[in-house]
């Protein structure tokens, strides 16, 4: 990245600090470092991503999230006034909102979202890692306990979310659901090779820890070896 760039790049992340710092439901800062890590380690294995506009959606992807802001329209004309008073040309501020407003899981799932460029893809990528794993495990559950839903219900079934008012719908929501019905499906849904590779390790570590918490709450755990 050119040097200007770089300076951009720690003024929307100081920009995004001011609005996610403390966040908790799972996507505060330490989320947007892990990210911007992932994206980081992605773009060696794809380099011919534009790594300033990669860096800048990943970092920004939240900043205007509609399940942690009450008025997406004023958030995301915030981000606009920001990047436009820092130097961030109007083609870059475009392909950048382009990759945030078209990465995400219910806009794929249940709309019909534009084609990703390559950097979308690695944003996109790097979120989703994000949502694989141990962390993962404790990210549902941090967001779980904000929302209200409940921990788990053996009569209340994985929901087959046919739209996103149902997936954003908390009835029938359960955080050990939440595995089921979303992030157990993300490893296929994985863009980049470097990207399924991490998503297949992680996404192990995942299903044992549900397979182990439900052996555990139905006490099968210690009936047989």
């Amino acid at each position: 990245m050119q040097e200007k760039q770089v300076k951009q790049i720690e003024r929307i992340y100081d920009f995004t600090k001011s609005i996610l710092a403390t966040d908790q439901t799972g996507h505060g800062m330490d989320h947007i470092d892990r990210v911007r890590l992932l994206i980081t380690h992605l773009l060696k294995s794809e380099p011919t991503a534009d790594e300033f506009i990669t860096l800048a959606a990943g970092i920004l992807h939240d900043t205007y999230d509609d399940k942690l802001t009450a008025d997406v329209a004023i958030a995301k004309q915030n981000v606009v006034t920001f990047l436009n008073k820092i130097g961030v040309t109007t083609a870059q501020a475009s392909e950048i909102f382009q990759i945030i407003d078209n990465m995400s899981w219910s806009k794929q799932r249940f709309g019909q979202p534009e084609p990703l460029t390559l950097a979308g893809q690695i944003v996109q990528d790097a979120d989703r890692l994000e949502a694989i794993g141990a962390i993962a495990v404790a990210r549902v559950i941090q967001y779980g306990v904000q929302a209200g839903h409940a921990l788990y219900d053996p009569t209340m079934p994985p929901r087959e979310l046919k739209t996103k008012a149902e997936y954003r719908d908390p009835t029938g929501e359960t955080m050990i659901n939440h595995f089921y019905e979303k992030l157990f499906l993300l490893k296929d849904y994985l863009n980049t090779t470097e990207a399924k590779r991490i998503g297949e390790k992680r996404d192990r570590v995942m299903r044992a820890f549900v397979a182990a918490f439900e052996d555990e709450w139905a006490s099968r755990d210690y009936l047989s070896e």
